[in-house]
């Protein structure tokens, strides 16, 4: 009986076959790609998160904590209270010079004796570990000689107090410092102090809380002592990070600014403007890449225990 056409003709090879087959003539298996369990990379991502956070803070932005009273009501510190927490700006002072009105941290000079942002270390060795981590993070206050005040006046300007109207003059012209707070309202008078030319390459500082404030007019001894060198300051309080109920930007009116240009309608550079938002973006990054890479991995621990 005559066979067929298809049982004559030779059965051909698949050629998916041919091409994992070996020298030998062996058929080579295709191995799974294996995943890596969600376990295994959260430790990665959160020692990446804490990486990042830690490179911004020490060469970008740091948050700091603030548990003084010295700058009631523009930021609010108290003892024992939760102090805010503000996203200090450390690089526009290497493109600008400090101005009348920003609101600064800054490494408390020599003569300087009193620590304000810094607080007192616990006596046991692992919760005193866990407050330096905490303080790089900006979770705990810093472990130094740091203060934040406002910029009053600048190298080479003279600032005295006070004129006929209880106000700070510089250079003969009294501040419009619609900031002040008066912690005992029945005493709205400022201390009075002579004349006092800061050094070129100095600021003088002084706090919101203008009769609660220990600063250049105190510090060192007041007088020129009270100064505080450029150098030493670490950066410009922008924003309000924490906690939610305080979020906003740190005013930096200039109490100058009735006799400068600016008082006519001109204002700072639109990059200098940019610089809070430039940072938000900056800082948000991390936590978007690294929300968005731990969801995946969560969804996918999820729908391997179904």
């Amino acid at each position: 009986m005559p066979s067929s056409a298809a049982e004559d003709e030779p059965e051909r090879p698949d050629p998916d076959d041919s091409a994992d087959a070996g020298a030998n003539g062996k058929r080579r298996r295709r191995k799974p790609k294996k995943q890596r369990s969600f376990w295994v990379e959260l430790p990665i991502l959160i020692v990446v998160a804490l990486a990042l956070a830690f490179v911004f803070q020490q060469f970008l932005a740091r948050v700091y904590t603030i548990p003084s009273g010295s700058m009631e009501t523009t930021l609010h510190g108290c003892t024992g209270c939760y102090g805010d927490k503000v996203l200090v700006d450390k690089i526009t002072y290497d493109f600008t010079d400090p101005e009348p009105g920003d609101v600064v941290v800054f490494k408390g000079p020599e003569p300087w004796v009193e620590n304000e942002v810094a607080t007192e270390r616990s006596g046991n060795a692992v919760v005193r570990f866990f407050q330096n981590i905490g303080s790089v993070f900006g979770l705990a206050p810093p472990d130094e000689r740091d203060f934040v005040k406002r910029i009053i006046a600048t190298g080479g300007q003279t600032v005295q107090c006070c004129d006929s109207q209880n106000r700070v003059v510089v250079d003969g012209k009294a501040l419009d410092e619609p900031y002040i707070h008066w912690e005992n309202p029945d005493n709205q008078r400022q201390e009075p102090f002579d004349p006092v030319t800061v050094p070129d390459g100095y600021v003088w500082v002084m706090g919101d809380n203008r009769n609660d404030s220990c600063d250049s007019r105190c510090q060192g001894g007041g007088g020129v002592r009270g100064a505080v060198p450029v150098d030493n300051i670490i950066g410009k309080a922008r924003i309000i990070v924490l906690p939610p109920s305080r979020w906003g930007g740190v005013s930096d009116h200039n109490p100058q600014a009735a006799a400068q240009p600016a008082a006519l309608g001109m204002s700072a550079p639109a990059w200098q403007e940019g610089v809070p938002l430039g940072f938000g973006v900056v800082a948000a990054w991390p936590a978007v890449w690294g929300g968005r890479r731990l969801g995946s991995k969560v969804r996918e621990a999820v729908e391997r225990k179904r």
